[in-house]
C-alpha cells in the first residue's frame, strides 16, 4: 500500500507535501491552520469522492466534539486560500450530504531528502522542544540557522533580559510582541514560527521578552516595566548584539512603546512598523473607540478568574478560536509568559497608556497596519495613529484577527518587506522627544554660598539620574532626560537634598526639543520653564503628557490646575507629584 504520509500531491498549480505539512503554489508557501491543512489533505487523498460532513468531522477532529460550523469555516478558508473563482473550482458542495474535491490530483511518493531537494522550501521539524526551522531556500535572503534560536541574556541594571537573534540580513528588525510574550513558546506553534521565520528571511531579527515576563527575570508586581523601562531594555538588547539602528515592529501594546522609542531615539530607529495598535486604552470624548473603564475592569476580572485558560482568544484570533490545538497553545503561551498577578498588573498598567501627544513627534519612516474587522482593537484606532504621525503610510487589510500571524499573514509580511526595502541610510535628526525639567531656586539675598552648594548638589543628582544639564541661569537649572519617570524621580531626589532654607519650584514637560550636540532648546524647554513658574513653593508640577507616559511607575499625582501659557496655544492640565 502507498505510504500517503510521504506523498507529494499536485493539483491545479499547487503542491501539497503530506509529510512536511506544507502547501505551495509554485514557489510560494501558503500557510494554513492545522485543521484546515488536515481537511485539505483528506480532500486530496479522496479526490473525486463524496465525503460526508460526519466523516470529515470525525476524521479531522478525531476525539473532539465540534459543531458543523467548524467544518464550514475550514472549507471557506480553503476556498479563499486556493483562489477559487467561477472558472476554477476545487471544492464542490454536495447539498444535504457533504463535499467533493473536483480538481485532478496526481501523487508521487518520495523520500524526505528528495522532497526537500525538489521543493527547496522552508522546512520544520517538531519534537519535545517545539517547532524548529531546519532548512530554507538557499537563494532567499538572510538564510537562517539550522538550529532552534538560542536564548541569550543581557543585564540591564539588576534585571536579566532574554533575547534571541535569527537571520543574517543587512537590516536589523526588533520585534516587540504585545501584552504577554515567551520567546521559546513563539516557536511552539507553526503559525507564529512561520511569521518570525519569514521576518528573519529579509532581516537580522531580534526578539526579546520584557522584564517580568517570559524568560526574562521576574520582578515584583509593583516593579513591572513602564514604557520608559521597556525602551531601556530595547537599548540594552540592541547594544548586546551590536545593533546601531533597527526597524522596530510593535504589535498591539508594543506599538506605543515603539512609538516612544522612535520619537526619543530617532538616530537608533531606521523605521517604525505598528500592527493592530492604539494610542490609548481607555475611552474618552476625544478617543471614543477604546473600551470604557468598566469594560477594562470586566476583562481584568476575567484575567483574574480564568488565567491558565485561553483568555482573550475570541478577540485576538477569532478565526482560530475553535481550533483546539491553537487554544491549547495560546493558554500555555499565556501561562508560561506571566503569572496571574503579573498578567493583571500588566493589563491594568496598559490601560493607563496614552501616547497621543507623542505620535506627532515621530520623524522616522512609519508604517501602520490594521485589519478592518479587528475585534480586539478597532480599525479606527489604527487610522487615528497613522493620521497623527507625519508622513506615515497606512495599510488596511480585511480580516477579523488581531494577532498578525493568524489569518493572512503573508500580506502583512509582504507589506513589511516592501516597507523595509525602501528604507535608506541613516538621517541626521536635530529634533527629538525629551523630558525637560526646570528647577528654580530662591534663597533670598546674601545666600550666594548656599546657592552654589545647592547647585552642585543638583548637578550630582542629574549625573546619577543620567540627566543632561542644558542651561543654568539666575539660580535655575534646566536638564533633559530620555524618559519622564527618571526626570520625576530625579526631581524628588533634588527636593529632598535642597537646603530647608530654600524655596524651590520644579516644572517638567515631555515634548519636542531642538538638539544641536548637547544643546537643547525649543518648545519643551520653554514649557518646562513656564510650568516651574506656576508651581507653588516646594512643589513638583508636571504636564498631562508627563503623567500619561509614566503608567505603571508607581508615581502618584493629584490634579493641580488648568493653565494657559504665554506664546502657547490652548490650555494645559497640570498635576502635582504627591
Amino acid at each position: 500500500m502507498e505510504d500517503k504520509e510521504s506523498t507529494i500531491y499536485r493539483f491545479g498549480g499547487f503542491r501539497l507535501d503530506a509529510a512536511e505539512r506544507l502547501l505551495f503554489e509554485g514557489e510560494r508557501s501558503i500557510q494554513l491552520p492545522p485543521k484546515a491543512f488536515d481537511t485539505l489533505l483528506l480532500f486530496v487523498q479522496n479526490a473525486g469522492r463524496i465525503l460526508s460532513k460526519e466523516r470529515m468531522l470525525t476524521e479531522v477532529w478525531e476525539g473532539s466534539f465540534v459543531e458543523e460550523n467548524n467544518l464550514a469555516q475550514n472549507i471557506s478558508l480553503l476556498r479563499k486560500s486556493l483562489g477559487e473563482n467561477p472558472r476554477e473550482k476545487f471544492i464542490e458542495t454536495v447539498p444535504k450530504f457533504g463535499y467533493r474535491f473536483v480538481a485532478e490530483v496526481t501523487a508521487d511518493s518520495s523520500s524526505g531528502a528528495e522532497v526537500f531537494e525538489r521543493t527547496r522550501a522552508r522546512v520544520y521539524i517538531e519534537d519535545e522542544g517545539g517547532i524548529h526551522h531546519i532548512s530554507q531556500d538557499p537563494a532567499s535572503r538572510g538564510a537562517l540557522s539550522a538550529r532552534s534560536p538560542e536564548t541569550r541574556y543581557v543585564q540591564n541594571g539588576d534585571v536579566n533580559i532574554a533575547y534571541q537573534v535569527i537571520g543574517e540580513g543587512d537590516l536589523d528588525i526588533v520585534f516587540v510582541m504585545g501584552w504577554i510574550s515567551h520567546l521559546e513558546y513563539f516557536w511552539k506553534h507553526h503559525l507564529f514560527a512561520s511569521f518570525l521565520e519569514k521576518l528573519g528571511s529579509f532581516s537580522r531579527l531580534i526578539l526579546f521578552d520584557k522584564r517580568g515576563t517570559g524568560l526574562s527575570d521576574r520582578v515584583p508586581i509593583n516593579e513591572l516595566p513602564t514604557l520608559e523601562q521597556r525602551m531601556e531594555d530595547v537599548h540594552a538588547v540592541m547594544d548586546a548584539v551590536d545593533s546601531k539602528r533597527a526597524v522596530l515592529i510593535g504589535v498591539s501594546e508594543g506599538g506605543p512603546m515603539c512609538s516612544l522609542f522612535a520619537a526619543t531615539y530617532p538616530e537608533r530607529t531606521a523605521g517604525l512598523v505598528m500592527i493592530g495598535t492604539y494610542a490609548k486604552r481607555i475611552r474618552d470624548d476625544d478617543y471614543p473607540w477604546a473600551p470604557s473603564a468598566e469594560q477594562r475592569a470586566a476583562f481584568i476580572d476575567i484575567v483574574k478568574s480564568d488565567w491558565g485558560k485561553p483568555v482573550g482568544i475570541e478577540e485576538r484570533a477569532p478565526s482560530m478560536a475553535n481550533d483546539e490545538e491553537f487554544r491549547e497553545w495560546w493558554a500555555t503561551y499565556l501561562r508560561m509568559g506571566a503569572s496571574p498577578g503579573a498578567a493583571v498588573a500588566l493589563t491594568t498598567m496598559n490601560a493607563e497608556i496614552d501616547v497621543r501627544n507623542v505620535l506627532p513627534l515621530i520623524r522616522v519612516p512609519t508604517l501602520v497596519i490594521h485589519r478592518t474587522g479587528d475585534v480586539c482593537l478597532k480599525v479606527e484606532e489604527g487610522r487615528y495613529v497613522a493620521s497623527k504621525i507625519p508622513g506615515s503610510r497606512y495599510v488596511e487589510f480585511s480580516g477579523d484577527d488581531h494577532l498578525p500571524f493568524v489569518g493572512n499573514q503573508d500580506e502583512i509580511l509582504d507589506e513589511i518587506d516592501r516597507f523595509v526595502s525602501g528604507i535608506h541610510g541613516a538621517e541626521e535628526f536635530d529634533r527629538v522627544l525629551a523630558t525637560v525639567m526646570t528647577v528654580r531656586l530662591d534663597a533670598g539675598k546674601g545666600a550666594e554660598d548656599s546657592l552654589q552648594s545647592s547647585l552642585e548638589s543638583i548637578r550630582k543628582q542629574l549625573e546619577f539620574a543620567k540627566g543632561r544639564e542644558v542651561a543654568s541661569h539666575n539660580g535655575s537649572v534646566v536638564a533633559a532626560f530620555d524618559g519622564p519617570a527618571r526626570a520625576i524621580r530625579c526631581a524628588s531626589s533634588i527636593a529632598r537634598n535642597i537646603s530647608g532654607s530654600f524655596d524651590w519650584q520644579i516644572g517638567i514637560h515631555t515634548g519636542e526639543c531642538d538638539r544641536v550636540g548637547d544643546v537643547y532648546s525649543g518648545f519643551a524647554v520653554d514649557l518646562s520653564e513656564q510650568i516651574a513658574e506656576k508651581a507653588g513653593p516646594k512643589e513638583i508640577l508636571v504636564s498631562r503628557t508627563v503623567k500619561d507616559l509614566v503608567a505603571g511607575s508607581g508615581i502618584m499625582f493629584e490634579e493641580n490646575s488648568v493653565q494657559s501659557f504665554q506664546g502657547l496655544d490652548g490650555e494645559w492640565r497640570l498635576f502635582s507629584v504627591k
